[in-house]
């Protein structure tokens, strides 16, 4: 390819583009099939072959788009966030990933250096987590109509047990895996060239390989000890909590002493006026948890680098149903309510 950036030829279905698939997105993919039938065909779709399932298995396809602006912030860039989303979508379902898609619509004068780094990242992404990319779609637009790299990611996974965000009940208690606010924060500081004086990175991160142990927990009735899972994506943990316990119809009080924070998150949001729960995070799982589960779940996650500032938040409650309820530091109580809309726009 002789130009060094986006052509809307690149996106019109001739050589341009099957040289753009074959040198760059093929080159740099390394696992690439799930079947008989892989990304390397260049065929209409792919296949995934399932063998050694239970009967009882049902598959699991979740999809998502990513708008980030902008597509490289500290640490990495667009293509982790938006494989590790999409892998994270499924395992809070309690779904083995099998394998990924990935559609590009990209503008014309888009960097082909930035178009590989991203490419490459997915790779690295996918491949952290075992995980083929196995089909996809290429798009080009004029400068006018797109201003940056839009990539959408198709998941599907397979589970004998599914797991709900409705399926809190009083009694449980709620788990975070880590601290909160990293990625919202970390990118807003990146786009806005606000210096906190910290190396305050995005938390993108792909959960399935922290997740999966926990999967397999029973309690001595032989009931799953995790009773449900979310990711608190857009809104933060704010909106997840909420969405859970409206549909779970209960309630939950969070300890607001108990929530972990990175200083420099904290210092940010008073800053800049917002509020942490609110900020969105790309590498964190909300987990209701079995009462008396609890230390024997912190103990298995804080054994994985994602999981090392793992706390428990809150419990579950017959009270104040559809509301979450924040303990403060002080002692006193403030309802969590539902964002009125994304304080920090175009973060995932």
């Amino acid at each position: 390819m002789d130009s060094k950036t986006i052509t809307l030829e690149h996106g019109a279905g001739g050589e341009v583009m099957q040289a753009l698939i074959g040198e760059i997105i093929l080159k740099n993919f390394r696992n690439k099939s799930a079947g008989s039938v892989g990304l390397e065909s260049l065929d209409d779709g792919s296949t995934v072959k399932l063998e050694n399932f239970n009967s009882n298995s049902e598959l699991v396809l979740t999809t998502d788009s990513h708008v980030i602006s902008p597509v490289f912030f500290p640490d990495t860039n667009i293509g982790r966030l938006a494989v590790s989303g999409t892998i994270n979508d499924l395992t809070v379902m309690g779904a083995r990933p099998l394998a990924l898609t990935c559609a590009v619509i990209v503008p014309e004068g888009f960097p082909l250096a930035d178009f590989e780094k991203i490419i490459k990242t997915m790779d690295e992404t996918a491949s952290e987590a075992g995980v083929p990319i196995i089909t996809g779609d290429t798009k080009t637009l004029e400068k006018s109509a797109l201003d940056s790299i839009i990539l959408n990611t198709a998941g599907l996974g397979i589970t004998d047990h599914p797991v709900r965000d409705c399926g809190l009940r009083p009694g449980d208690s709620v788990l975070v895996t880590g601290t909160i606010g990293d990625h919202g924060i970390s990118l807003i500081a990146h786009r806005e060239g606000f210096d906190f004086d910290t190396d305050l990175v995005s938390d993108s991160a792909p959960l399935w390989k922290l997740v999966e142990p926990l999967l397999s927990l029973k309690t001595p009735e032989g009931e799953p000890v995790i009773t449900a899972m979310k990711d608190p994506t857009r809104g933060g943990l704010a909106n997840a909590l909420n969405e859970m316990a409206q549909k779970a119809g209960v309630g939950i009080l969070l300890e607001e002493a108990n929530i972990p924070f990175k200083p420099a998150v904290s210092a940010a949001c008073e800053m800049l006026g917002l509020d942490p729960l609110e900020v969105a995070n790309e590498g964190k799982a909300i987990i209701g948890v079995k009462a008396g589960f609890e230390e024997k779940v912190l103990e298995i996650l804080r054994q994985h680098p994602y999981g090392k500032d793992a706390a428990l938040i809150g419990e579950v409650t017959a009270e104040n149903e559809g509301d979450v309820m924040l303990r403060t530091g002080l002692g006193g109580m403030r309802y969590v309510d539902v964002p009125a809309g994304d304080p920090i726009p175009r973060v995932c």
